[in-house]
């Protein structure tokens, strides 16, 4: 069965923390993602969209001034880059690693054959994976 409409304009996800700050310093200067908006006091949420330069997929971040606990449900949630070229994958594990994060061991050994796993500042692991999707 083949559905031809859903024609969704913008991909978004969205997730709480409670370390909004070194969040965007991992997804803006390690990544190099691009900030595209703040906002603050928005039904007593602050938080943060961003992006990849020129594509509409974009992470929120957010954070409630009550707090905003959110542990990492586990390690096989991951969010894969797939990236062809292989120096762009070094040049950005070599920037995170000076900022303090380290390659972890992905749960499932088919993200180390060709990838590199880093954990997030709250434990959520991002993948880069060097070979285009499948």
């Amino acid at each position: 069965m083949e559905f031809r409409d859903f024609t969704a304009a913008q991909v978004r996800i969205a997730r709480p923390t409670d370390k909004l700050e070194e969040v965007i310093d991992f997804y803006v200067n390690g990544l190099g993602f691009k900030e595209i908006q703040k906002f603050k006091g928005n039904r007593g949420y602050e938080g943060v969209i961003i992006g990849l330069p020129d594509v509409n997929y974009h992470l929120e971040f957010t954070r409630h001034f009550d707090g905003s606990p959110c542990s990492a449900p586990t390690k096989d949630n991951l969010l894969v880059f797939y990236i062809a070229n292989k120096e762009e994958i070094n040049k950005v594990s070599h920037r995170l690693h000076k900022m303090g994060y380290r390659e972890v061991d992905p749960d499932n050994s088919y993200w180390k054959e060709q990838g590199i796993t880093i954990e997030d500042p709250d434990g959520w692991r991002i993948v880069l994976m060097n070979r285009l999707y499948d």
